[in-house]
C-alpha cells in the first residue's frame, strides 16, 4: 500500500496501466496458449482442507447410514420412492444454484451517479 500513489489521479493512472499490462499478458496468452516462459508453481492444496472436507464426509455418510437404519425407511418401495424423490430434488436446486453462482450470469456492478464509467 505504501508503494501505491497519493493522488487520486495517480491511482487512476495506475490502475490504468496494471490493466494494460494484464491486458497485454492476456493477449499474448491468447496468441501463443501459454502464460510465458516463467516456471510453473505447484501451490498444492493445504493438508488441513483435506483432513476437514474428509472428516465431515466421514460424520455425514455415518450419520445418514444410522439414520436409515433406525427409520427403516429404505425397507419399503415408498420409503425408496421418498428418498429418491427427496435425493432429486436436492440435486435440482443444487444445479439451480450452481448455475446462479456462476460468473457469466452474475450480474453487473452498478455505477454510482458520481463515477465515471470505464473507457
Amino acid at each position: 500500500m505504501s508503494d501505491l500513489p497519493k493522488s487520486d489521479d495517480s491511482v487512476a493512472q495506475w490502475c490504468k496501466d496494471a490493466f494494460v499490462v494484464k491486458d497485454n499478458l492476456l493477449d499474448k496468452h491468447k496468441e501463443n496458449d501459454s502464460f510465458g516462459d516463467g516456471e510453473l508453481q505447484d501451490t498444492g492444496r493445504p493438508l488441513n482442507s483435506l483432513v476437514v472436507v474428509i472428516s465431515w464426509a466421514c460424520l455425514l455418510i455415518f450419520g445418514a447410514l444410522k439414520f436409515f437404519q433406525w427409520s427403516s425407511i429404505l425397507s419399503s418401495w415408498k420409503g425408496l420412492a421418498f428418498s429418491a424423490v427427496g435425493l432429486g430434488i436436492v440435486t435440482v436446486l443444487m444445479q439451480i444454484l450452481i448455475q446462479f453462482s456462476q460468473s457469466e450470469r452474475s450480474n453487473r456492478p452498478m455505477l454510482s451517479k458520481h463515477a465515471k464509467p470505464p473507457q
